[in-house]
């Protein structure tokens, strides 16, 4: 448990116990079972095969390409692979649902007993045990907006692969459940297996929430379905937990039950009592035969997987000495942190982690593009960060240059040379410069010769802004220390 959040109530503390089943879409060109595209924003029933439509007759056949994914999802949650695991079908009643069931693994799923680590606020590091990772078909969907009076059912999503991702109820707060959802999605980013676009329904959550007193046994649990927004899952569990709370301290009792959350009202609607596992009647699916694995398959996948979050993280720090705060940031998204090697193989690597982060992220958001939309690459960014590491131009003139080239693709050297910005090191020139600013100040230069020593950096940033960014700093406080303390 996070033992810092609790939720006071009228009788006292309240403890929060979480468990979450994320559905996440495959990345894969075909459906589980069929070879119909899988691809998101078709027009719709456009990629329906008669399987996907339940026409009679029609039998499902694995596709590989989504096996793999959901191994490489499990190895990378370091879960336990099972060799062996079953299709069984899962019966209910549902308009998007054309066959009256969903192919899914209940007993013997593909993998169990997985974990992730999470990097808590306070620095220390918590373990999420994962239950299981079973392999499933989706369910189509229904069209309510176009017309007032009719519902329209589209199947272009019908089968397409998920893999649902189940954990303990070791999530303790809102805050814990952002960071799993978050880390669990980069994760899937990172090998490649679901792209994580909530908005276009690729990661959907159920929530399970129970409250219980400190130290007291779990509560009973209920499930809010179907959230497709981080900030919605926090909202979400902060009013189910309150709501709880509320009823169990006016006296009467929590019984499980399947839940919505409005978003616009930030408020839990109920929807039905909640169902047991018999209440689908599962069974074994005659169409398909058991999924057997060979453990050199797993280990080939294992080999092939890429460095994962945390182990960039750990590489960065130690590589290029950088912090905690900066590498959280670099390792957000794989192209980012290989946008930042790249940056910082040919200049100085804290200087590049400043520079992207600040400047390079700040102008692409202004811009409303992406890294991969840069106009800046990360060559010509490192030509810009060794000028001013090597002198040639100013930290203050650098910006001015990198907005041109985020504006025109140019390059440092082209804009420094047309506009003739590189920083000057000719000391007759600085002399005089300073000389001005002392004559110019004579009242601050007594302040500094009677103590005031503080004044110092007000003629450097003085003599800076006399020579237009193009003093040399190092020339600059050389000879003021000179010229003050003689």
């Amino acid at each position: 448990m996070n033992e810092s959040y609790y939720i006071k109530g009228k009788t006292g503390l309240w403890e929060v116990a979480i468990g979450l089943e994320l559905h996440a879409r495959i990345i894969s060109k075909a459906k589980l079972f069929s070879g119909s595209a899988s691809t998101f924003g078709g027009d719709a029933n456009t990629q329906v095969s008669l399987l996907d439509a339940a026409m009679p007759g029609m039998l499902p056949v694995i596709n590989r390409k989504c096996v793999e994914q959901a191994l490489r999802t499990s190895l990378a949650l370091r879960a336990k692979i099972n060799l062996h695991s079953v299709f069984e079908r899962k019966h209910y009643f549902y308009a998007d649902l054309p066959h009256g069931y969903q192919i899914t693994q209940y007993k013997d799923p593909i993998a169990n007993d997985g974990e992730l680590l999470l990097d808590l606020p306070n620095g220390k590091i918590k373990s999420v045990k994962i239950e299981r990772l079973q392999l499933e078909q989706d369910a189509g969907k229904l069209l309510h907006e176009q017309n007032p009076y009719t519902t329209y059912l589209d199947l272009n999503r019908a089968g397409i692969a998920l893999m649902e991702i189940v954990s303990k109820p070791d999530l303790s707060s809102p805050e814990e459940a952002k960071l799993y959802v978050n880390k669990l999605r980069l994760i899937m980013r990172y090998i490649g297996t679901c792209d994580g676009n909530m908005q276009e329904g690729s990661l959907r959550v159920d929530v399970n929430v129970s409250v219980n007193k400190p130290g007291k046994p779990l509560g009973t649990y209920c499930e809010i379905k179907n959230i497709n927004s981080v900030r919605f899952i926090y909202q979400a569990i902060e009013q189910e937990a309150n709501r709880q709370i509320n009823i169990l301290e006016n006296g009467c009792q929590i019984y499980k039950e399947t839940c919505l959350f409005d978003p616009m009202k930030n408020k839990i609607q109920s929807m039905r009592s909640k169902e047991e596992a018999h209440d689908y009647r599962y069974f074994k699916d005659p169409d398909l035969p058991p999924l057997v694995l060979e453990q050199l398959l797993i280990d080939e996948l294992n080999n092939e997987l890429p460095e994962l979050p945390d182990a960039k993280k750990a590489r960065l720090m130690s590589e290029f000495n950088l912090s905690s705060y900066d590498v959280n940031i670099l390792v957000e998204d794989c192209t980012v942190a290989d946008w930042y090697e790249q940056l910082a193989k040919q200049s100085n690597p804290k200087i590049a982690a400043n520079w992207m982060i600040s400047e390079l992220f700040g102008a692409l958001n202004k811009a409303g593009k992406n890294l991969s939309d840069s106009p800046i690459s990360p060559k010509a960014l490192s030509e810009l960060l060794n000028m001013i590491e090597n002198g040639y131009i100013s930290g203050r003139i650098a910006k001015t240059v990198f907005a041109v080239m985020f504006k025109t693709g140019k390059s440092a050297i082209s804009i420094v040379k047309e506009k003739n910005l590189s920083q000057t090191l000719d000391h007759s020139i600085i002399e005089n410069i300073i000389d001005n600013i002392l004559i110019a100040h004579a009242s601050n230069v007594k302040k500094y010769k009677e103590g005031k020593h503080k004044l110092f950096s007000f003629f450097v940033g003085e003599a800076i802004k006399k020579s237009q960014g193009r003093a040399n700093p190092n020339v600059v406080n050389q000879l003021l220390r000179d010229k003050l303390d003689s």
